[in-house]
């Protein structure tokens, strides 16, 4: 196993790589074998040595295989680590069990980063290692490129980024968060097909975006000769389908929005998007802390390290009222800067400067809004919170709040400074559905957005064929994935991020 000469660098120790596989051919031996056998996996072979005494071995003949990750050469013996998915046992190889043919190949054909199948007993060492003593080896892939560790590892966040397969082979952590993150969907779908909800599919190529205020991609069919965007929601789509008769849909999807990229902000991210006949945001209010509570199960975690932070994962979580909150915080009634079902721009623009939070007159509404609750209120929802009852003006798509026309039936669900689930009570009164987008789209025109066009004719044609009362809520799952696991950054719960071409070299 002694590894081929590295004084001249990566390139030259890739060609000696190279010839090492034509001199393998060249002997008649395939370094990529089309097939292998795999009986156990490493964890397996690791639990059948758990009751063997030290320095004791077990009858029953294992079949494992994965990457060599490390090895000793000790002369007529050689110490190894295999690795799978499951995780890592030793391997223990002595000439006089393997042969001296087989050992020779092993010493002078096999390097780390190659993958194995070996056959072998369990053994517990002197030490306590669980062991396999090899009683056969076969190579089953060459590796061209060395183990991510011989180059001082990967250290560099953008190369872990754009290299996540050396991520993943150099950090078993990484591994880790990334089954994590499988285990945290699939228990989120396990509790909506408990609850009943049909999971389903909607379109992602769009004529027109909608269902959320967000810049699109754009692109062109050729087919059509026609002008698409990529979706920046589901929310459209999947009432409808509450319209045509189901009571309870989700869709678990990518979603594309134009925007800027940060910690917390990725091009494409995954949303989880559901609707419920009969129900309102209290019930989606329930069926959030349901999700999240059951995915902490499934981590086995009542609380996270988040940031320096201790966050409590464990429901019921604290309910605020953001009126409240608006009085408490900004020190004045939120009705100064409501007027009817939209903004009074000047008394959000005189706000704004009272506290300091920069506005200028070409800075739209809802901007001036989002700057002045996170300068003021967010930082008060440290632990998960949820913030109940926002201003029409910013949320066109749900129902009004009795006795208000500036207030909505919508909360936001808020945590260490992050927003992790929006939920409505949905409007299903078509005519004012209609007359909310049109006034929306004209202020926002005027504020000189260019995303103002907002009326889905379609969408409000399928209300009026009749849409019961309903709850819809969206959950970012990448968000709830970086908190479930501790991450900070939403580029470490994505396995391939958005991130700027390289420059060619």
């Amino acid at each position: 196993m002694t590894e081929p000469d590295e004084e001249g660098g990566l390139e030259e120790l890739i060609r000696q790589k190279k010839a090492k596989v034509a001199e393998l051919k060249g002997r008649g031996i395939d370094p990529y074998p089309p097939r292998s056998k795999r009986v156990q996996t490493c964890a397996q072979a690791a639990a059948l040595c758990a009751p063997l005494e030290v320095g004791s071995h077990g009858a029953q003949t294992l079949e494992c295989a994965g990457r060599l990750v490390r090895y000793r050469d000790q002369g007529k013996t050689i110490f190894a680590d295999l690795r799978d998915f499951s995780g890592k046992i030793q391997l223990y190889i002595k000439k006089d069990t393997v042969g001296e043919e087989a050992f020779n190949f092993v010493k002078k054909d096999m390097h780390a980063g190659d993958f194995v199948s070996v056959a072998g007993v369990v053994m517990k060492t002197k030490t306590g290692e669980a062991t396999v003593a090899v009683s056969s080896i076969t190579l089953l892939s060459k590796a061209l490129r060395p183990l991510p560790d011989k180059f001082h590892g990967l250290k560099d966040v953008d190369v872990r980024y754009r290299n996540r397969h050396l991520d993943l082979i150099s950090s078993p952590e990484t591994l880790e968060k990334f089954a994590q993150r499988s285990k945290i969907i699939t228990t989120i779908r396990s509790v909506m097909d408990r609850r009943g909800f049909i999971e389903v599919e909607t379109p992602i190529l769009l004529s027109q975006a909608g269902g959320a205020s967000a810049r699109p991609f754009a692109t062109h069919h050729n087919a059509l000769d026609q002008d698409m965007v990529l979706r920046i929601a589901t929310e459209l789509y999947l009432k409808r389908l509450i319209v045509g008769g189901f009571d309870k849909v989700y869709e678990i999807g990518r979603i594309f929005r134009n925007e800027g990229i940060d910690t917390r902000h990725n091009p494409e991210f995954t949303m989880m998007e559901c609707y419920e006949a009969y129900s309102d945001y209290e019930g989606q209010a329930a069926l959030f802390e349901e999700i999240v509570g059951t995915c902490a199960e499934a981590l086995k975690i009542d609380e996270v390290d988040f940031g320096g932070k201790k966050i409590s994962v464990k429901p019921p979580f604290k309910r605020e009222y953001l009126p409240e909150l608006w009085k408490r915080y900004c020190g004045a009634p939120i009705d100064d800067i409501l007027k009817g079902k939209g903004f009074n721009r000047a008394g959000l623009l005189a706000l704004a400067g009272n506290i300091g939070v920069p506005a200028g007159e070409k800075t739209p509404s809802a901007k001036i809004f989002e700057r002045v609750f996170d300068a003021k209120i967010l930082e008060h929802c440290e632990q998960m919170t949820f913030v109940f009852d926002h201003p029409t003006a910013i949320t066109p798509l749900a129902k009004l709040k009795g006795g208000s026309q500036g207030i909505v039936e919508r909360f936001e669900a808020f945590c260490a400074g992050q927003e992790y689930a929006n939920a409505y009570t949905e409007l299903n009164d078509p005519e004012d559905q209609r007359e909310r987008l049109v006034e929306q789209a004209r202020q926002r025109k005027e504020e000189g957005d260019q995303e103002a066009d907002i009326l889905d004719e379609n969408f409000v044609e399928a209300m009026e064929a009749g849409m019961p009362p309903m709850g819809g809520m969206g959950v970012g799952i990448d968000r709830l994935v970086m908190l479930l696991t501790g991450q900070t950054s939403i580029r470490d719960v994505i396995l391939f991020p958005t991130l700027k071409r390289e420059e060619s070299q």
